[in-house]
């Protein structure tokens, strides 16, 4: 009677926590596309556009921008010129990383700010989008919420984690 063969151990998966970004990068670029290829597909055989696709677009593409900017965050992936910083002791580049982090910090917390204000003037003034004709405060809120969660990205990395 032959015994059987151990099982061999799975093998270990890169594991790193789920952030709602991920998802919402996935249905943004999957609305991106679908809008996109009807939009083609009725100017290819009718000659005629949909109006709303390029409003829309454009609004797509800056929430991407902001949910990418919130993940490369979170996940150390920024434009960052380590030329000289890469030079520094260890403590120096602690140093560095911090005021890096709490220069974005400041950065986004004016966007929130003056998006917060152009949110709130938009909507007093009932100013209209040019394409569908629905209230532009309906697209300006993402510029202040999405810089808050920016915010909250880098709060959690300056804070939770000691930054490397």
């Amino acid at each position: 009677m032959t015994q059987p063969s151990p099982e061999l151990p799975p093998e270990p998966r890169e594991s790193r926590p789920f952030h709602i970004e991920d998802a919402l990068a996935a249905l943004i670029m999957a609305v991106l596309c679908v809008i996109t290829f009807a939009n083609v597909l009725t100017r290819y055989f009718t000659n005629i556009s949909f109006a709303f696709t390029e409003e829309f677009s454009v609004f797509l593409v800056v929430v991407m921008t902001f949910i990418g900017a919130a993940t490369a965050f979170t996940r150390g992936h920024h434009l960052a010129i380590t030329f000289l910083v890469d030079k520094l002791p260890a403590r120096g580049r602690l140093w560095q990383r911090r005021f890096a982090l709490a220069c974005g910090l400041a950065m986004f917390g004016v966007l929130t700010w003056y998006g917060a204000l152009m949110w709130w003037d938009d909507f007093e003034t009932g100013l209209t989008s040019p394409g569908l004709g629905v209230p532009q405060w309906w697209y300006t809120l993402s510029v202040p919420v999405l810089s808050a969660l920016v915010e909250f990205r880098l709060l959690q990395l300056l804070f939770k984690r000691a930054p490397a």
